[in-house]
């Protein structure tokens, strides 16, 4: 590998904190990379540096899931609550796409790939390896390695919970591989074939041990040239939240950073130059979720998968959007913050939360000051924050048993797809009346909001059919969406309006339909299993 750059080694006003290698656990050792541009991916690094080359490039922007792998961290690191990642004997494992996954973010944790799987069995093939081979779930093989290592990862994570798949949980964690030779059956069959052959489980002490040896490296100040741009980059990832607020003061132009879900693409695809980084998902404080006074606070470096699970918890509704979400490698590597922040029209997340009446905690130095999410969008992908200013936390205000919230996503694919229109309704009735409402949409205009005009003609008054169809007439004053490739304008004000009237069958006082009468999802049995009721009904639970 080539050595740093003499002159990127030179301290810059963002920071005068020494440079480091970047420092992690690799195929039984601790592995130092210096020279590389900051921007350099996992995926890259794995084949033109490390010449592993099981793990495959297919999309290159987190879609079709060929380059999966799996990082481990330690369980005390203080990464959040984690409650729907895989624990092992100290350590949590996420499955990750390694084309979006910047070099540096892998700092103080291990990475395991395709090629660990045959040491992890003991030098025979892993379960899932043996599994798909005699389901005959491999084709071309293109895709096999990533569909390996998820299946690897649900085997992890079953095995130490006791627990085995049913069809459908292994198809919500396979949802961000593509395989577009074989089909989903044999490999499905090869989820479950897995769990009968004898057990093969990864030994964590020795990744433990080298991670706590890690862990005493002080934190990551990394720079290099990047030769795109020839001029050296910085990547500074501190672990406190005093140390991040005095680095984003001093550099308030450097690019914040979480999981890299989005911006992997700026530099994958659009070859931009993201300038110094400030990585934010190494601060403790700010990956904690914590329930408190009737209201859930997420931390801006919580992934989507823990603050989705924690939001669906209290909020059922909430369960089909969460699974629905990107595909797992996505959601355990991407912040719910950094969604919210990043402002995207077409996110999901913020017209849940707008929904939901959420609040967004905005800091600065020590100060912080506190919006509602409603307020903070400007207009397209801008929005209120100041110079120098971060997003800490959203607040969440927990909706009691008397308020209805459903959310509608509608998008070309079912699953790992983005969203034509999202909608999210809240509604609380006092008998027939309306006694609060929000309404929200997202693909419908510049930036997510709430449909005002639509909500005017049903607040205090009787949920009825008249005034429903007032309500969905006055979305053509609400919203002037456009059409692009995902839908057409006439289309997406259609469908908005429809889903509105989906909203009313299912809440309205009188004779409301059931969720299981109004998705096609719950008329047939699905992927195969027998009496299956859908993704999104409570007897399947994520895994």
């Amino acid at each position: 590998m080539p050595p740093i750059d003499p002159a990127a080694t030179a301290p810059t006003p963002a920071s005068a904190t020494p440079t480091r290698a970047i420092r992690f656990h690799y195929r039984g050792a601790v592995v130092e990379v210096a020279g590389l541009a900051p921007t350099t991916t996992v995926l890259q690094w794995l084949r033109e540096h490390a010449h592993a080359t099981g793990t495959k490039e297919g999309c290159n922007e987190g879609d079709c899931g060929a380059c999966t792998v799996i990082v481990a961290e330690l369980a005390d690191s203080g990464a959040g609550p984690s409650a729907h990642a895989t624990r092992s004997g100290g350590l949590i494992l996420r499955p990750i796409n390694a084309c979006l996954r910047y070099l540096p973010t892998l700092d103080g944790k291990a990475l395991l790939t395709i090629e660990d799987l045959t040491a992890i069995a003991g030098g025979d093939l892993h379960p899932a390896q043996q599994a798909l081979i005699e389901c005959h779930g491999s084709q071309c093989g293109f895709c096999t390695p990533g569909i390996a290592m998820t299946l690897a990862h649900s085997y992890e994570q079953h095995q130490q919970a006791g627990t085995r798949p049913s069809r459908q949980q292994l198809a919500d964690a396979l949802s961000g591989n593509l395989c577009r030779c074989t089909g989903y059956r044999p490999i499905l069959d090869a989820g479950q074939r897995m769990f009968e052959l004898p057990t093969r489980r990864l030994d964590p002490a020795p990744i433990v041990a080298a991670l706590r040896v890690l862990a005493q490296d002080p934190p990551l100040a990394y720079c290099a040239v990047d030769p795109a741009f020839g001029a050296p980059r910085r990547f500074d990832a501190p672990r406190t939240l005093a140390a991040l607020s005095t680095l984003r003061e001093a550099n308030p132009q450097a690019r914040l950073l979480a999981g890299a879900t989005d911006v992997g693409l700026w530099t994958n695809k659009a070859m931009r130059d993201l300038g110094d980084v400030i990585h934010i998902a190494g601060v403790a404080e700010l990956a904690q979720i914590h329930e408190r006074a009737g209201e859930l606070e997420i931390g801006a470096a919580a992934t989507l998968e823990d603050a989705w699970a924690a939001l669906s918890a209290h909020v059922p509704g909430l369960h089909e959007v969460w699974l629905r979400f990107a595909s797992p490698p996505v959601r355990h590597a991407g912040t719910m913050g950094g969604n919210v922040a990043n402002g995207s029209p077409i996110g999901d997340s913020a017209p849940v939360l707008i929904a939901l009446d959420a609040q967004i905690v905005l800091r600065k130095g020590e100060d912080e000051r506190t919006l509602a999410l409603s307020d903070f969008y400007v207009d397209y992908m801008r929005n209120r924050l100041e110079e120098g200013e971060f997003v800490r936390a959203l607040r969440v205000p927990l909706p009691g048993a008397g308020t209805a919230v459903r959310v509608y996503k509608l998008a070309k694919r079912h699953d790992c797809d983005i969203s034509a229109v999202c909608a999210a309704f809240a509604l609380e009735l006092d008998g027939a009346l309306v006694r609060r409402v929000r309404l929200v949409f997202g693909g419908m205009a510049p930036i997510v909001k709430r449909a005002a005009a639509a909500e005017a003609a049903l607040l205090a008054r009787p949920f009825d059919a008249a005034n429903l169809h007032q309500a969905m007439a006055a979305l053509a004053s609400d919203y002037a969406p456009l059409s692009d490739m995902r839908a057409s304008a006439a289309y997406r004000l259609k469908a908005a309006q429809g889903l509105l009237q989906r909203f009313w069958y299912e809440t309205r006082h009188d004779a409301a339909l059931s969720t299981a009468e109004t998705t096609v999802w719950n008329t047939r049995p699905h992927l195969g299993t027998p009496g299956h009721t859908g993704p999104n009904t409570p007897s399947n639970p994520p895994a």
